[in-house]
């Protein structure tokens, strides 16, 4: 017999949704209305297990021995794209083994817990897979104080910490990092980028004895700035080559104009994963879905770059909409300036970059429209957070733009990569010709100016035509290849 307190019974049963049972019949089995049943995602009519197949021949997998897959960090893109892999190929146990390692330890707030219970109340087919896996009773005594829920706990069900109005799929979770990347044949990077060395530094460490290296997909986006010997910028993809040794070719970057929640709720998307010829079109292959399209491309610096710098000029698109009333005409007229920023960085770094048009564009444009840091750039100029409230916002994760600003900055500023001024006709940093970034770097790394500076920056008078900024940028002796380690 279940051992319910009656006045407690009946407040477990208040909480439950009018699905045709009670409490009791939650653990006792005595009434169930209608078949409990997982969600089947699945489509074999795909040849997913041929592109699987495909994929392991290419890896040297034996019969009998699975594919180990397994994610790094679990944000909200990090288990997304776990969870998609998990949907598609998780049918094929024998052959693949899909994994997503976060840390141990993080507490689900009492607020988020309510939320998570009324999310959960309000899916049925949500609330019956808990309930066929028998994990639905936590859920209710978390709602009602009586117990604390872990990050790690609820990924298991498929809700991740960031993203709780969008269930996924059950996850295997591993919180013990060398048990989980060990072994593994591809490793997932979705940490922030301001995470992913340190992490992959010890992950270094448990694959000393590795014959073979593995495969990395790297999702993170955003950059570090090294001022010495040289100044030079270090993307993720390098960070991972240099805290694990792993050869560059086998460190991919995927990318593209996608929200996470939309792409697990199956809006249709595209990606682009870049990075060397021997491994991008055979994982852009495995990776494709009929609602997300993966396209290869080898030019790994561009993309990368722009993945950091769309963060950056997203925070400030956030803060001329909330600042305008979501004028149409004033974010158009910072669309205009960012984007000129963004091609004239990127032409420091890169002799000829992929132009900033299709993928890269869309994914640009979806990023100032919306996301977590458009999203916090609308915030702080309502004032609804602070900037004391760092980087890492509850329910959101980590705003990655932030950290971004200064390392562009950083770079950007140094005297040795100095250019013409057009007007002046004088050497000055690339900064100088950056008015957005320069205006956000002093709202929220230096904190001397508010978030209304980006509209003096964009009615400037002076301000000079983003084409000039472009023409300047496509002049072949604007490139450095000194920012990127190169000779």
């Amino acid at each position: 017999m279940l051992n319910v307190f009656p006045s407690k019974q009946r407040k477990l049963n208040s909480l439950l949704p009018e699905f045709g049972f009670d409490i009791v019949d939650l653990f006792c089995g005595k009434k169930m209305v209608g078949s409990i049943k997982a969600v089947n995602h699945h489509n074999n009519g795909c040849g997913l297990e041929e592109k699987l197949d495909e994929l392991r021949s290419l890896l040297g997998k034996a019969d009998g021995d699975p594919l180990r897959i397994v994610g790094v960090g679990a944000g909200a893109w990090g288990s997304v794209f776990a969870a998609l892999l998990q949907d598609s190929y998780g049918q094929f146990r024998e052959k693949v083994q899909i994994r997503i390692w976060r840390r141990p330890g993080r507490a689900v707030d009492r607020a988020t817990a309510e939320h998570l219970f009324e999310v959960i109340n309000s899916r049925e087919d949500v609330l019956r897979r808990l309930i066929w896996r028998c994990a639905y009773l936590k859920y209710v005594e978390a709602r009602l104080g009586d117990r604390t829920l872990f990050a790690d706990e609820i990924l298991k069900d498929g809700f991740c910490l960031n993203m709780i109005d969008t269930p996924l799929c059950p996850l295997k979770v591993v919180t013990n990092l060398q048990e989980a990347v060990w072994d593994a044949d591809i490793v997932v990077n979705g940490l922030p980028s301001t995470e992913t060395r340190e992490v992959f530094e010890e992950i270094s460490q448990y694959w000393k004895e590795r014959i073979t290296a593995p495969i990395i997909i790297s999702l993170a986006k955003g950059i570090e700035a090294a001022l010495k010997p040289v100044p030079r910028i270090i993307t993720p993809t390098q960070m991972i080559n240099i805290a694990t040794g792993v050869p560059l070719e086998n460190i991919l970057y995927l990318g593209g104009p996608n929200i996470a929640s939309e792409i697990y709720n199956k809006e249709y998307a595209n990606a682009r994963i870049c990075g060397a010829d021997k491994w991008r079109k055979p994982l852009a292959k495995f990776l494709r879905q009929p609602h997300f399209i993966v396209w290869d491309n080898s030019d790994l610096v561009t993309h990368e770059v722009m993945g950091g710098l769309k963060n950056v000029y997203a925070i400030g698109a956030g803060m001329v909409a909330a600042l305008t009333n979501e004028s149409a005409t004033s974010k158009s007229v910072y669309f205009a300036h960012c984007t000129s920023e963004m091609i004239f960085i990127t032409h420091l770094l890169a002799e000829e970059p992929e132009k900033l048009a299709g993928p890269l564009l869309a994914d640009t444009y979806v990023t100032l429209l919306k996301g977590r840091n458009a999203w916090y750039g609308q915030m702080l100029a309502k004032g609804e957070i602070s900037r004391d409230m760092g980087d890492s916002i509850s329910g959101k994760g980590m705003i990655q733009g932030v950290s971004a600003v200064g390392a562009f900055y950083e770079l950007l500023s140094q005297s040795s990569l100095s250019v013409l001024h057009p007007d002046e006709k004088k050497p000055v940093a690339p900064v100088e010709l950056c008015p957005i970034l320069k205006t956000l770097y002093k709202v929220l790394i230096i904190r001397e100016q508010s978030s209304q500076a980006i509209l003096q920056a964009l009615r400037d008078e002076t301000l000079n035509d983003p084409r000039e900024r472009i023409e300047i940028a496509q002049s072949h002796a604007f490139y450095r290849p000194s920012l990127l380690g190169q000779p």
